[in-house]
């Protein structure tokens, strides 16, 4: 397999605030999304060839082409659980390298907030919302004993290590204008939020659904200096789906991500990635709940096996450590537009790259990486996708 590597570049992107946005309907948010792009690359509309829409909500690409009127164009409609911004812009990535069209559009985009749901608008809940289910806090939690009795941390050990990585995404997010949370929080605040799965996991330590729509432009790398002279480069672009039976195998243990663990090696070989803590400058992964970050640094080759908690104490990965992770804020500040969170993760690196990041500006990024999960911990869909500065 020989991957895209360096074959297609972003030459421009936007992204909405995420939030509740009351004050917007979606095709405000796309639009929004969609002429940032299309004014950092010196495009119109109309020199779009093609569009990839992904949305976990929107069943139809007829969405997209009402709001943008693309004077019947081809739009394809992508979902794929929460890698749907990912799968989004990988799609849209082959599609330019398989030669068909010259400059293509991926779109992702959610609308959440003004239904009043605070999780899973697909979960089945009683009229008040108050229905006990099995859902993602619930699954996600059973990493916390499972990864502790494995590698013999204390459970103080354990939530003080989630705690300092919900206040760095919190300290990151307060310093990011499109965050939906733009707050500092005091550890000791984290420390004492309310417990949703006891004694596990407290509200900081859950990520909340949001608002918004991030837009990228691609093009062949042949062409990308035609448009701009700082393109960003793919280089990689893997997205893996679980067998469905983890949960029956007893091998799974329950401290860490199979399905990432695969997608990042896959990634990694394309890109030319041997030691990817050391060679990456800039981490953006699917931190749904504290824990999942502390398994996916693991699961990433960016800790050592046993060491990702560890890493969090140490400031490893804070924007002043070795390798910021979520250096926008993540899903913890964020917010997750499911079909949004993929793109806007490559976003970030569009930004630090091009020294647009503010006050979380990185000193001189090159390489950034970008991971979405959706699913449970042991049957999920992982991808992974890297970027860079450079063409080398």
């Amino acid at each position: 397999m020989s991957g895209i590597y360096n074959k297609v570049s972003i030459i421009g992107m936007g992204c909405t605030k995420f939030g509740e946005r009351f004050d917007a309907s979606r095709e405000d948010l796309v639009l929004e999304a969609v002429q940032e792009a299309l004014a950092d690359a010196g495009l119109e509309l109309g020199d779009i060839d093609a569009f990839w829409f992904g949305s976990n909500y929107e069943s139809k690409g007829t969405t997209l082409s009402s709001i943008l009127k693309t004077d019947f164009k081809p739009v394809t409609r992508i979902e794929n659980n929460c890698c749907t911004g990912s799968d989004t812009l990988r799609n849209a990535a082959y599609a330019v390298a398989s030669g068909e069209y010259k400059v293509v559009m991926a779109i992702g985009m959610e609308k959440l907030k003004d239904h009043g749901f605070s999780g899973n608008p697909n979960q089945v809940t009683y009229r008040d919302n108050t229905d006990p289910v099995f859902g993602g806090p619930a699954s996600f939690s059973l990493l916390v004993p499972a990864y502790a009795q494995k590698y013999g941390v204390s459970f103080e050990d354990m939530r003080e290590a989630m705690v300092h990585t919900s206040y760095k995404n919190h300290f990151n997010g307060a310093r990011n204008p499109k965050a939906l949370y733009q707050k500092e929080l005091t550890l000791d605040q984290i420390r004492k939020s309310p417990m949703v799965c006891e004694p596990y996991l407290t509200i900081m330590d859950c990520s909340g659904v949001s608002d918004g729509c991030a837009c990228a432009i691609l093009v062949a790398t042949e062409d990308a200096k035609k448009y701009r002279p700082d393109p960003m480069y793919i280089k990689a672009a893997e997205i893996v789906a679980g067998s469905g039976v983890g949960l029956l195998e007893t091998s799974y243990d329950y401290t860490t991500i199979l399905e990432t663990e695969v997608a990042a090696k896959r990634a990694f070989a394309k890109a030319g990635i041997t030691d990817p803590a050391a060679q990456l400058d800039l981490v953006e992964l699917h931190d749904c709940f504290s824990i999942t970050e502390i398994i996916l640094y693991e699961a990433l080759g960016l800790s050592k096996r046993g060491e990702g908690w560890k890493d969090a104490l140490s400031g490893k990965y804070t924007l002043e450590g070795a390798l910021p992770v979520n250096p926008d804020g993540g899903l913890k500040a964020m917010g997750h537009p499911v079909g949004a969170s993929g793109i806007r993760m490559v976003y970030e690196s569009w930004l630090q790259f091009h020294g647009k990041a503010g006050r979380r500006q990185l000193e001189n990024p090159r390489l950034g990486m970008a991971h979405c999960l959706g699913g449970k911990p042991w049957d999920n869909v992982s991808s992974v996708t890297i970027i860079g500065k450079d063409l080398d």
